[in-house]
């Protein structure tokens, strides 16, 4: 996660990678060691020169091998409840998911599956969810706090069109609701037999994800592909998993059509054309469109500098 600044479902509300990693030793290419913020050091903030812990971060393991990491901890909170809820569009329950941020909510999690996604966990992890657009959320902290923060979304989800809404704080309940989302992934591949999937993910501003998802939802049916939406709606952050025969060369190349164009929108839209699982193979040819040409030439710079046989993850991210 480290290596791709990736962030999950707790992103929301503890951030990414990039928040939460303090200090790494790497191992560089030259077979020299360093500590991205000193040896043994892990204060809370630094101003020391070039924050090499967020160049590392994200470098997809072209700069340097990570031996050691450095987290930031949190402490458990008192109470955690789990809370589903459908709604009659995406945009109704993304609308929900800005509300509660612009109230100043801290919710902890908030994850969107659409109507194919709530199908396929249905089926693979045994649910009985309505197929419709679905909100997974929960909540963290004191008791009487976690208490108000369910009751205040709860309202803005009637507000929005949301039913069915419920609420857990039994453990092995909300750890069945989380462990299907993040068996997601096996369960939309189980929606088509003997298949492999393509995940893309994109990232733009929270405002400007119902338009996204919904043209993205629409590029993959007319184009016949078994897919679905997925993402940690609180950030704008989503994932389009599709399936594919992996005999279908056709198919796949039907596939990856869809997710330049899912990129373009996203830029078209002031987001990013990955939001946490990288550049490497498959967006190389997409860098320079997001950054520019004389970003990408800083890059190679910062390459050819701590690497300059390309020994490290070599044809990841950059074309040398």
């Amino acid at each position: 996660m480290a290596a791709t600044s990736a962030s999950g479902t707790n992103a929301v509300r503890y951030g990414t990678m990039r928040e939460n990693v303090m200090n790494i030793e790497v191992v560089l290419a030259d077979g020299n060691i360093i500590n991205t913020a000193g040896k043994g050091k892990r204060p809370r903030k630094t101003a020391a020169g070039y924050n090499l812990t967020n160049l590392f971060v994200g470098s997809e393991g072209t700069l340097g091998i990570f031996t050691e990491i450095t987290l930031r901890l949190y402490a458990i909170p008192e109470t955690i409840i789990a809370a589903v809820c459908s709604f009659p569009s995406v945009e109704d329950a993304v609308r929900t998911a800005i509300q509660t941020l612009q109230t100043n909510i801290p919710i902890a999690r908030v994850e969107l599956l659409d109507d194919i996604a709530i199908k396929a966990c249905n089926s693979y992890s045994k649910l009985t969810h309505a197929e419709l657009p679905t909100l997974f959320m929960e909540f963290q902290g004191l008791a009487c706090q976690v208490e108000q923060q369910l009751k205040a979304v709860r309202e803005i989800a009637v507000q929005n069109g949301g039913n069915n809404f419920t609420s857990s704080d039994d453990v092995q309940e909300r750890n069945r609701l989380w462990t299907a989302r993040h068996n997601l992934f096996y369960a939309i591949l189980a929606l088509k037999t003997g298949c492999k999937a393509v995940v893309s993910d994109v990232c733009v501003p929270i405002s400007k994800l119902p338009h996204i998802v919904n043209e993205t939802q629409k590029d993959i049916r007319e184009n016949g592909i078994t897919g679905a939406i997925l993402g940690h709606v609180g950030d704008g952050n989503f994932h389009a998993v599709m399936d594919f025969d992996p005999n279908d060369f056709e198919e796949l190349n039907t596939i990856k059509g869809i997710s330049d164009r899912l990129a373009r929108r996203a830029w078209a839209l002031d987001g990013t054309c990955t939001g946490e699982h990288g550049i490497g193979l498959g967006k190389i040819h997409l860098l320079e469109g997001e950054i520019g040409r004389t970003g990408v030439h800083v890059m190679r710079l910062i390459k050819e500098a701590l690497d300059p046989y390309n020994l490290m993850n070599p044809g990841k991210v950059l074309h040398l």
